[in-house]
C-alpha cells in the first residue's frame, strides 16, 4: 500500500550536488569552544552540509547529561555565522521547536522516543503550523513501520513539505555486534511504500561504536539512501555522551573519501540488458518456488488429515529439530545465511501448522 506524501524533493531544500547529504557533528553540544572548534574542522573538510549538535537530549535514565539547554543555541549560532554551514538539532516538545526556530536553526530532527510517541509528535506538529522548515524523522525505537509513517503523516500534515526520515537502527532483546539492529528490511519497507521519501542513515546509533561506521554507511548508500547524519567531535575521548560511536573530523573525512557513492540507476543499455535478463530469471525462480511451496502444502495438509485420523498432535518438536538441523546444515554448504534459513523455515513451518490446523478442526467446526 503506498502512501501520499505531499514533500519537496531533498535538493529543493539543500544543494548537496551529486553527493549524498552529510549532516555531522557532535553527540551533544557541551561547550562554546567544543560546538565551534568542531564546525570549523567539519567545514574545512568539504565534505559535511549541515552541522548537528543535540541541545535537548532525552537520557535512558535520570543522572545522566541531558543536554546543555537553550544556551547552545546560540554556539550553533555563532558557528553557523563563521563556518556557512547550516545548523541541525532535536526537537522534543513544542517549546523546543519555538526556541530553535528563534534561534535560527535550519533542519529540526524528531528523536526516536518522541517517534514512539504520538501525543509527543502531534505536540511538535501542532507547533510546526505555519512554519517553512526541513524536519526529518527518526525511526521509533522498536520496529514498529505504522509509528514511523504515522510520525511523518503528522508531521506532513501540520504543513512540512521539507520532510525526510532518519534510519537509525532498532532496539533488540539480542545482544549483536550492533548498539542498534539495523533491520533494513523496515527500511526498505518505507522506501517501498513511500518513494518520494528521501531516507538518511545513521550509522552512529547502529554501530554504537566508530569501528563499523565505514560498513554500515557504506551498506546505507548501497541501498539507495540519501545521506548520513554522523557524530562527529573534536576529541571523542572526552565526550560527555555517546563517545565510543563518535569521530573526529579528520576522521570522519577519511571514512567518506573512503566509500564509494553508486548510481541508482544506468544510462549504458548493455547494462540494462544484462540486468532485465537476470531480472527475468529471478523472475522464474520466484513462480518456480512459490509454486512448490503451494505443493509443500499440499502434503500438509495430507499429513494433517494422517493425524487427524490416528488422532496424533499437530507439534512433534522432535521431527522439527532434525528438518531444522539439516536445511540449515545444507543451507550452509550453499552459502546462505543461517539467520535467513531459520526465518525461512520458521515461516514454511507457522503455515504449514495452520494448514494442518485447519484440517484437523474443520470437522469440530462444522459440527459447533
Amino acid at each position: 500500500m503506498k502512501h501520499s506524501l505531499d514533500i519537496l524533493p531533498l535538493s529543493s531544500w539543500i544543494d548537496t550536488g551529486d553527493k549524498p547529504l552529510v549532516i555531522a557533528g557532535p553527540c551533544s553540544a557541551e561547550t562554546e569552544e567544543q560546538v565551534v572548534s568542531t564546525a570549523h574542522l567539519l567545514a574545512n573538510t568539504g565534505k559535511v552540509h549541515v552541522l548537528r549538535a543535540g541541545i535537548w537530549k532525552p537520557r535512558t535514565r535520570p543522572g545522566e547529561f541531558e543536554g546543555i539547554g537553550s544556551v547552545g543555541l546560540e554556539w550553533l549560532k555563532r558557528a553557523k555565522a563563521e563556518t556557512g554551514l547550516p545548523t541541525a538539532t532535536e526537537v522534543a516538545t513544542a517549546k523546543h521547536v519555538e526556541e530553535a526556530l528563534a534561534a535560527g536553526v535550519d533542519v529540526l530532527w524528531i528523536g526516536a522516543r518522541s517517534t514512539a510517541n504520538p501525543f509527543t509528535v502531534q505536540e511538535i506538529a501542532d507547533a510546526l503550523q505555519g512554519v517553512d522548515v526541513p524536519v526529518i524523522v527518526k525511526n521509533p525505537v522498536n520496529p514498529d513501520l505504522s509509528l514511523w509513517i504515522g510520525a511523518l503523516e503528522r508531521v506532513n500534515r501540520a504543513g512540512i513539505k521539507k520532510l525526510a526520515a532518519i534510519h537509525r537502527g532498532f532496539s533488540s532483546f539480542e545482544k549483536t555486534a550492533f548498539r542498534n539492529e539495523p533491520m533494513w528490511d523496515i527500511a526498505i519497507q518505507l522506501k517501498t511504500i513511500a518513494p518520494e521519501l528521501p531516507i538518511i542513515n545513521d550509522p552512529s546509533h547502529i554501530c554504537g561504536n566508530r569501528e563499523l561506521l565505514p560498513y554500515i554507511s557504506q551498506k546505507a548508500l548501497d541501498m539507495d539512501m540519501q545521506g548520513l547524519i554522523i557524530e562527529s567531535h573534536i576529541d571523542p575521548a572526552v565526550a560527555w555522551t555517546d563517545a565510543k560511536q563518535q569521530l573526529t573530523p579528520g576522521a570522519l573525512a577519511d571514512m567518506l573519501s573512503n566509500i564509494a557513492v553508486r548510481q541508482a540507476e544506468s544510462n549504458n543499455p548493455a547494462f540494462e540488458d544484462k540486468l532485465s535478463e537476470l531480472r527475468q530469471n529471478i523472475d522464474k525462480l520466484d513462480n518456480d518456488i512459490i509454486k512448490m511451496i503451494g505443493d509443500r502444502m499440499k502434503i500438509a495438509e495430507k499429513i494433517g488429515e494422517y493425524k487427524r485420523d490416528n488422532n496424533v498432535t499437530i507439534l512433534q518438536v522432535n521431527r522439527w529439530d532434525e528438518i531444522v538441523q539439516k536445511r540449515v546444515q545444507l543451507a550452509k554448504a550453499l552459502n546462505i545465511g543461517e539467520d535467513f534459513a531459520v526465518k525461512y523455515l520458521e515461516l514454511l513451518h507457522n503455515e504449514s501448522i495452520r494448514k494442518q490446523n485447519e484440517v484437523m478442526n474443520s470437522k469440530t467446526i462444522a459440527e459447533a
